[in-house]
């Protein structure tokens, strides 16, 4: 007999024989949005399906801090029963209201304080940095305010044994699993609490509900990518180091639990994802030395999502950025896409 003992081969194997129910092979607009309106349901299912009635926001404003050139609010929300959201909302000295804002997303690591320039002893940084480089302050400087939110699992929403084994840590291997156990997925916990956000900003007398946008890096690219397919409120989406087939990163490595969506490979790949965010712009980059989503498999989602864009009629509204570094955030060419999509003035 042939011995095979290799379970990543097996695996491998399993992806290479299956066929999935789904993809994006439309070649008209008409294929393309028949293709949403089929799809977009079942990618609501496969994240366990949302509340059937949003619970009041009861929102909070218990901090306004002054800065040179923008004002930073701590906000609180209610997600769901028994589920609190934590923000800062960023709001640049000079502002025309309503103007652009944008949902940011942190990836794993301090959670949302890393984005807005907090030091883990509350100090201000003095220039960007971290893995993140505080892309939810360089936004200001696009023209565009921010809503910083913190992701379950994260930071401020962790339980009480990753909060004692320090600040970058998170937890959610347990919450994720848990999600899993009950039918349904972190990632659909976390698309949730970004939808919640958007609900929020409508609220908000600064904020333009028509130039609302999304963006995240690593774990926060994830929520960005999901939500943004999901939810038509999104209407421009910067994904950094995140877009990438299955087979170029999950697949083949460890990561967190919280990037596993049961069943999604029978239905279509992550690139797929984009066709439900087209002809909405788009944006992803990738660093050229990122170990965990890998240059070429990522090459070969951008060159998905150009078609997808080229099939919608709008291939100017996709654009990508490959740079020289490793799983880092950017922003050369994302975030003045950004603020030329949602009408910002870069500064």
């Amino acid at each position: 007999m042939t011995r095979y003992l290799d379970s990543l081969e097996y695996t491998d194997f399993l992806r290479a024989n299956l066929k999935p129910r789904l993809p994006f092979t439309a070649s008209t607009i008409e294929e393309a949005e028949k293709w949403q309106e089929t799809l977009h349901p079942e990618i609501v299912r496969l994240l366990g399906g949302f509340p059937e009635r949003k619970c009041p926001l009861e929102a909070e404003v218990p901090e306004v801090k002054k800065f040179e050139n923008y004002t930073r609010e701590t906000i609180y929300f209610s997600s769901r029963e028994r589920m609190t959201v934590k923000g800062y909302f960023l709001l640049p000295k000079s502002w025309k209201a309503p103007g652009p804002c944008v949902v940011c997303l942190p990836g794993h690591g301090r959670g949302v304080d890393d984005i807005v320039g907090m030091e883990e002893d509350g100090t201000q940084r003095s220039q960007y940095g971290g893995y993140q480089n505080d892309f939810a302050l360089q936004c200001l400087d696009h023209g565009m305010a921010s809503f910083a939110i913190e992701q379950f699992c994260f930071g401020a929403r962790r339980d009480e044994k990753a909060r004692q084994a320090g600040a970058g840590d998170s937890s959610c291997n347990p919450a994720a699993g848990a999600a899993l156990l009950l039918g349904e997925a972190m990632i659909g916990w976390r698309v949730w609490d970004a939808m919640r956000a958007v609900d929020y900003l409508e609220t908000r007398p600064e904020v333009d509900p028509q130039r609302i946008g999304m963006m995240g890096i690593s774990g926060g690219g994830t929520t960005t990518l999901w939500s943004s397919a999901v939810d038509t409120r999104v209407r421009a989406t910067m994904v950094s180091g995140y877009y990438c087939p299955v087979g170029g990163c999950i697949a083949i490595m460890n990561h967190c639990i919280d990037n596993y969506v049961p069943g999604i490979l029978k239905l279509c790949d992550h690139p797929d994802l984009a066709g439900l965010v087209a002809p909405r712009p788009l944006f992803v980059e990738s660093g050229a030395q990122d170990g965990i989503f890998l240059i070429d498999p990522v090459k070969e989602a951008v060159r998905h999502a150009q078609r997808i864009y080229q099939v919608f009629g709008h291939p100017d509204r996709f654009d990508h950025e490959y740079f020289e570094g490793e799983h880092q955030f950017c922003g050369k060419k994302g975030l003045p896409f950004m603020a030329e999509q949602l009408g910002g003035a870069t500064i």
